[in-house]
């Protein structure tokens, strides 16, 4: 019987396109686009605002500065720095919002990043939604006003923002940017049948009384922002998106920090849904977050490790072919399957169609991710990069995240 190593791509290709096809039907349907033109909200409740800082003393002040510009009533923001044992100058960079009346500034122990946001939150006053936001990252004037929105319905405990990469220049930073507009439009289209799964760092909101319910935040195997919005998701709240409430971040400009904090955000995946949060997986109680998102998160993992192996086989075998035949010992016969030239060009002509019309389904969501959220254009060179580029990257760390994952390695946050 005449066999190819693709066959087995055939399981993790069908379920990528199932995925895509949902998503694009779902975010043709009438929640997602209620979503997309909902009003700009009138209301304006007390709101603190936590940035957790470590080691930000080049990013912090721009920061802060993009906090105080936000288009809200001074008197119902408040802005929360807390400094997490910081070494280089980010105290110092803080100490001078001290006395402003809309900013407090909290010096701690290094402890992580969610005991820092948790004495944020001890600090809210009256506030009745807390805001996060990254220390590396700058809103737009409007995007309070687009969270504040979506908070109109009371099933709703966490907001998530619109999401890109602050100033790309590197083919490296255009890719990720290319990933992130991916992101707004699949979280948006996610949040129409509450399948989002993790609440970013970079201003995504929270209703103060289902944090005094749920508790504060964990470490969570340093997946601090995700094991929160799973937790909000087993207490039976919704995770809505506010598409046009832009915020930009800074991101990894080196390929081996990519992977050290792709590494973080894929181990955090796994071990919070391995553990604490398994009873959600498969578990028709949650809707599409349990039945789809979550196991095709894992498959998500197992695909492109497998992906990538079957590719790396297939082009040894074809080396080792190649060899053999210029050294007139047909070695390749011996030492792999042999497979029908026809049957194996057939099986790739599938394969590269579904593939295309998976990687067709993924551009028309950036560009659709770009148009929703109004974020600036430039994306060609980056969706390019990302389709044939990033895909060499990722079984890197996806190999490394499965590997801490059976091993228990723990990794540093940085």
């Amino acid at each position: 019987m005449d066999f190819s190593a693709t066959y087995f791509a055939y399981p993790f290709i069908f379920l990528g396109l199932y995925f895509e096809v949902f998503m694009l039907l779902t975010f043709l349907s009438d929640p997602a686009r209620r979503r997309r033109y909902r009003a700009v909200s009138t209301e304006t409740p007390n709101v603190a605002i936590i940035v957790p800082c470590w080691n930000e003393e080049t990013t912090i002040d721009g920061t802060v500065r993009s906090l105080l510009a936000l288009d809200y009533p001074k008197d119902k923001l408040k802005i929360v720095l807390v400094n997490d044992g910081s070494t280089d100058n980010t105290k110092a960079v803080m100490d001078a919002y001290v006395g402003n009346p809309q900013i407090t500034v909290i010096h701690k122990a290094n402890g992580g990043k969610h005991s820092a946001i948790n004495i944020g939150i001890e600090s809210a006053g009256d506030a009745e939604f807390i805001g996060c936001l990254d220390a590396d990252s700058f809103v737009a004037t409007d995007a309070l006003r687009e969270i504040i929105a979506s908070f109109e319905d009371p099933r709703v405990a966490s907001v998530t923002p619109a999401m890109s990469v602050f100033e790309p220049k590197s083919l490296l930073e255009r890719m990720q940017n290319a990933e992130y507009i991916f992101g707004i439009a699949l979280r948006h289209t996610l949040s129409a049948v509450n399948g989002i799964y993790v609440t970013p760092g970079p201003f995504s909101f929270y209703r103060k009384s289902v944090l005094n319910e749920i508790g504060g935040f964990r470490h969570a195997y340093q997946a601090e922002d995700m094991e929160m919005a799973l937790r909000i998701q087993k207490a039976g709240y919704e995770i809505d998106n506010a598409v046009r409430a832009r915020v930009y971040t800074k991101v990894p400009k080196t390929v081996p920090k990519l992977i050290k904090q792709r590494t973080r955000w894929t181990t955090g995946f796994l071990r919070n849904v391995l553990t604490d949060y398994r009873g959600l997986v498969g578990n028709p109680k949650y809707g599409v977050l349990g039945l789809m998102v979550l196991p095709l998160g894992f498959v998500a993992v197992l695909g492109g490790v497998s992906l990538f192996g079957i590719a790396f086989f297939m082009i040894i075998r074809e080396i080792v072919h190649v060899f053999s035949l210029s050294a007139g010992v047909p070695l390749s016969y011996s030492l792999m399957p042999r497979f029908s030239i026809e049957w194996f060009y057939a099986a790739l002509s599938f394969v590269t169609v579904i593939g295309f019309v998976v990687t067709t389904i993924s551009i028309f969501f950036m560009m659709v991710g770009r148009r929703v959220s109004n974020t600036d254009s430039g994306l060609v060179i980056g969706i390019i990069g990302y389709v044939f580029v990033y895909g060499l990257i990722a079984p890197f760390w996806l190999i490394r995240s499965i590997y801490d994952v059976a091993t228990g390695v723990e990794r540093a946050w940085r």
